[in-house]
């Protein structure tokens, strides 16, 4: 995985340059070969053949290691390098310009970064590469096959259409010949025959000892022997044994996982193909040549592919205790027939079935226990998504995170589709409900603490059927006008149409705050300030509304107002005053600033949220979680604060994100000076001077004097900074009217007083 949008052109360059001398090292050996066989029977030339022979199987190694130390080299060289670009579309595909091979790549925004990822099949136990070339520049291939000249790539596997029995799978340049086994243990009035182009007859029912195999889903009929794999399609369960396919790399580099049922390659190697010979465990072998792996496998060189025959051993019912080798394949040793099996301590008689979990069953046949296992896939989940198993299965699947909404700040929102935006309103809105089932609805009051121009969360309220909760300052608590003490839960049960009851419960957390949950899913988590996150199971999706977006996996519609119309970005105020609830009673300030937000000379917000882009103050979450908004949003923050500390809000806000990413975070409170309810005391500069994470504190004065001349000069600032303010003041006053004369309706304006008294009538 790769998070960037350049790359190197001079790893390129040399990972061209590179097979170029793989192919004279591989042509080199094929006529060392050549020359070996032209020399043959010659008496003048009777110690010459040994010589060339002792020097092309010195090249043809040398060459082996030579590709070798290729193949490691350029294993990672084929990604993308260079600096992580942000992002804002959270979720949405990324086309990426002025890059090499952009098309071998699909990038995705994913938690503020652009995120690419190469889609290429695996080649982890492939012991032949094929050679890049110039057509496909974008994944290392396996090398195929060519059988009775139509081309096969490796991992492909097929039947011949006149005996279906009989398959074919090629693997790195070597395809593997023979006759599937068939197995069922149905009965025979369950048995349907094989359709025209089948080998193996179907169960009526996808069962086997007892337990139900979904569709699609392989499940392994015999744990002692993997390779009898059952396959549920069209509600019929079919079974078959295959030989394992012969692989290209030797013994020694084999390995077998234990629960697997063929060997794998651990190594890679690149070559160049000769036309008309076949590479084998390091050896080359001329076309039509044929060679004996070992003694119960026959291969025949056919056009640089390896054809080779192997038989399939047949299915025994005894256990592996009761066999021995036969040849090739083992056969039963001739035992007692019993009818009853023992295993935990409990005993089943003939042909009975038991379950010993999810992904096992078993059966007793003939004394002897044969239990299945289910064959789980792996899976690859996308950014939105988590890999678990539900329960009573026994595969994990991709399952939709829950959704989540964060408020922090002066305030500043991130959707449940990961838009972010700033609105300092300062009354009360529907932050989000479920505006299709009418389950619930979440209500945010800001207050403005005394300020022009920003606010603050100050109470939630949820409304559940027939329960509302009110969250307040200071981690007050009340449950139908009532306060309430910590921790709570209401478990009542409910006469509604759907039958839940109400299941609540509300809990101090040890970092600090209190969570609040229900039985639909939904969390709140407040901190008793500012920070608020609310959490949404996935069921909720496209049935949502209100400031936390519509929940439909895309940002770009969640700013859509009451009367479904989509604002942009400048047209927050329109939006969110749009989900305004309650009366004028609710709002802390008489008339609100809608243009201007809070500003301040740069160097202020430059000292406080210098933090938060010094990596090891947060764990090095940066190369998870993109600090760009939340270093915005401290900027806003700290030009109109109250309390001294508003940065810290900005701070505790991306700390959460990133602990919910599953970073370890280190004491980033004490590194910090914010200390757990920092938001209760007033903060000075003073608090935060000295601190080497917060850089120079010179960045707040602009430098420190002495005597008469430093005073004078801040006198000098002084005044150019009243002055500033009074022109920035008329400026926003003007462009407030502007906008209001522009998108405010004239029937909730109400007219003024004439400036100056008008002339007398004549």
């Amino acid at each position: 995985m790769w998070k960037s949008l350049t790359s190197s052109s001079d790893q390129q360059h040399q990972q061209q340059q590179q097979p170029v001398t793989t192919t004279t090292t591989t042509t080199q050996s094929t006529q060392c070969h050549g020359q070996s066989q032209r020399h043959k029977g010659n008496n003048n030339y009777k110690s010459q053949p040994h010589f060339l022979v002792r020097i092309c199987t010195l090249v043809f190694i040398a060459m082996i290691a030579l590709n070798q130390l290729e193949t490691a080299a350029a294993g990672f060289r084929e990604g993308l390098s260079g600096i992580m670009e942000s992002c804002a579309n959270e979720g949405e595909e990324v086309q990426i310009k002025g890059i090499q091979n952009a098309k071998c790549f699909k990038c995705t925004c994913q938690n503020g970064f652009v995120n690419c990822d190469k889609s290429c099949p695996s080649i982890d136990d492939c012991y032949l590469l094929d050679s890049k070339s110039s057509n496909d520049t974008c994944c290392r291939k396996c090398k195929g096959c060519i059988y009775r000249g139509v081309p096969y790539a490796s991992g492909a596997e097929w039947s011949d259409p006149h005996e279906p029995c009989k398959t074919y799978k090629c693997i790195a340049s070597v395809v593997t010949e023979t006759t599937q086994k068939c197995y069922s243990q149905c009965d025979d009035n369950q048995l349907t025959a094989p359709r025209p182009g089948e080998c193996c007859p179907t169960c009526q029912g996808c069962k086997i000892n007892g337990q139900t195999v979904a569709e699609g889903q392989e499940v392994v009929a015999s744990i002692d022997d993997r390779c009898l794999v059952c396959q549920c399609s069209g509600n019929k369960l079919s079974c078959a044994k295959k030989t394992c396919p012969i692989l290209q790399c030797p013994k020694t580099k084999q390995k077998q996982l234990p629960n697997e049922c063929c060997p794998r390659c651990t190594e890679q190697r690149e070559f160049v193909a000769v036309k008309g010979k076949c590479i084998f465990n390091n050896k080359l072998y001329y076309d039509k040549t044929q060679f004996t792996p070992d003694r119960c496998t026959n291969c025949t060189c056919l056009n640089g592919t390896s054809i080779c025959q192997r038989a399939t051993c047949p299915i025994l019912e005894c256990a592996p205790e009761f066999q021995e080798e036969d040849g090739c394949c083992p056969r039963c040793i001739v035992a007692e027939v019993r009818s009853e099996c023992t295993a935990q301590g409990v005993t089943y008689m003939n042909n009975e079935t038991w379950n010993m979990g999810p992904c096992r069953s078993c059966r007793c046949i003939g004394g002897n226990i044969r239990c299945s296992e289910m064959r789980c896939q792996p899976v690859k989940c996308r950014p939105n998504e988590e890999l678990k198993v539900p329960a009573g299965e026994c595969c994990p699947k991709c399952l939709e995170t829950a959704g989540t909404c964060t408020v922090f700040g002066d305030p500043h929102f991130k959707t449940f589709d990961g838009k972010f935006f700033s609105f300092q309103g300062s009354c009360k809105y529907l932050l989000a409900a479920d505006c299709y089932g009418h389950n619930f609805s979440i209500r945010l009051t800001n207050d403005g603490r005394g300020t022009r121009r920003s606010s603050w969360p100050k109470t939630v309220t949820l409304k559940l059927r027939g329960l509302r909760i009110n969250l307040g300052q200071k981690l007050r608590v009340k449950v139908n006008g009532t306060r309430v003490a910590l921790p709570y839960a209401d478990h009542s049960s409910s006469s509604s149409e759907n039958g839940h009851g109400h299941n609540v419960s509300i809990e101090r957390l040890a970092e600090g705050g209190i969570m609040l949950r229900t039985e639909l899913g939904l969390s709140i988590e407040w901190d008793g300030n500012n920070f608020l996150q609310v959490s949404v199971p996935a069921q909720y999706k496209h049935h949502l509304c209100g400031l936390c977006g519509n929940y439909n996996g895309s940002g770009r519609d969640d700013l859509t107002g009451r009367d479904g119309h989509s604002h942009s970005d400048d047209e927050v105020w329109h939006f969110a005053n749009s989900w305004k609830v309650g009366g004028p009673k609710s709002c802390s300030r008489a008339r609100d600033n809608i243009v201007a937000q809070p500003t301040c000379n740069k160097r202020k917000p430059n000292f406080y949220c210098r933090p938060l882009r010094i990596s090891e103050v947060f764990g090095n979450c940066d190369s998870r979680l993109n600090p760009t908004n939340y270093i915005d949003s401290c900027r806003m923050d700290v030009c109109e604060c109250p309390t001294g500390s508003c940065h810290c809000d900005s701070f505790a806000a991306y700390a959460h994100e990133c602990r919910r990413l599953g970073v370890q975070l280190p004491d980033w409170r004490t590194a910090t000076n914010c200390p757990l309810g920092s938001w209760r005391r007033n903060a000075t500069d003073a608090n935060y001077r000295g601190n080497s994470f917060y850089g120079d504190p010179s960045l707040l004065t602009g430098g420190a004097g002495a005597g008469g001349a430093y005073k004078a000069r801040r006198r000098k600032q002084q005044q150019h900074r009243l002055q500033q303010q009074q022109r920035r003041r008329q400026q926003n006053e003007l462009q407030e009217n502007e906008y209001i004369k522009k998108h405010v309706p004239n029937k909730f304006l109400r007219p003024r007083a004439p400036a100056r008294t008008p002339p007398p009538i004549h």
